[in-house]
């Protein structure tokens, strides 16, 4: 219990050597969405290796680097790539970025990742606001003793994901012509990935999309008392009659083509918190 705390007042104390600003925004990239730190106005960026107690992050496309700066005038700090339950982490490893960034003063957390699409009304490189989701990760990173200094025993998950923030992220999406859909987002562990039984049963589980992150960050979020607004970028079809083998490249062009979407979608949100 006092390690994580002590742990995460390190990784502060050594992003304040660079940067002295205070957060609005937590913001976590996923796969093939790096390209939305280019629009920060970049005041530090800081490679995970050199954070105390930070992972390190081996997905592809993931650039492993803490982004802290302004975007619309706001200031945020981003997380250029994220770390993943399958590369070998702990959960409690998985979401310490989230800890910092809420140390650091963040009180919103905006989590973005790649997710095959179940519903079969959703197409590659679509963009869907997650309204709730469903944990199916073998573990959880609230367990053990509570650290009531850094969150309550248990917290509470009617509203994972902000109506209010969902609201306008809607509203902002229909004003610039970019069609958001809404959906239930479910976590795997991976790595591989879902076989065709698996994901009929997923879709009668009542999940829109699927993908091997995210749930463990917004539980973390979640016990800090952050608000939350998550989004899926559809990069794979999901059809367990229509199955086809998954490319990597293709996953990371459907990716970087949601992607741009986000990259206009995103600043225009946090410029209205």
């Amino acid at each position: 219990m006092q390690n994580l705390s002590i742990q995460i007042e390190d990784a502060v104390k050594y992003v304040r050597q660079f940067w002295q600003g205070t957060p609005k925004v937590g913001l976590i990239l996923g796969t093939g969405l790096g390209g939305l730190a280019e629009q920060i106005d970049q005041q530090a960026s800081i490679p995970y290796s050199e954070i105390p107690h930070f992972p390190v992050s081996t997905a592809p496309s993931h650039a492993g680097r803490l982004v802290c700066g302004l975007l619309r005038g706001k200031p945020i700090v981003a997380m250029e790539g994220r770390f993943h339950y399958y590369e070998g982490y702990d959960l409690k490893q998985v979401t310490f970025p989230v800890r910092v960034m809420r140390a650091l003063g963040a009180d919103v957390l905006f989590v973005t990742n790649a997710a095959g699409g179940i519903n079969p009304q959703l197409d590659l490189a679509d963009l869907v606001v997650i309204e709730d989701h469903i944990n199916l990760l073998p573990d959880n990173p609230l367990r053990g003793v509570n650290d009531d200094r850094l969150g309550p025993r248990w917290p509470d998950l009617c509203e994972p994901y902000s109506k209010s923030l969902i609201q306008i992220a809607r509203t902002t999406a229909l004003s610039v012509g970019i069609h958001l859909h809404k959906g239930v987002f479910v976590a795997v562990s991976g790595p591989n990935l879902e076989t065709r039984a698996e994901y009929r049963m997923l879709k009668q589980m009542g999940a829109d999309v699927v993908g091997m992150s995210t749930v463990p960050e917004v539980l973390v979020a979640i016990h800090g008392g952050m608000k939350v607004l998550g989004f899926s970028v559809v990069t794979d079809i999901c059809l367990p009659d229509h199955l086809e083998p998954v490319e990597v490249p293709k996953i990371l062009a459907n990716a970087a083509k949601g992607g741009e979407k986000l990259a206009k979608l995103i600043p225009l949100i946090i410029e209205q918190l």
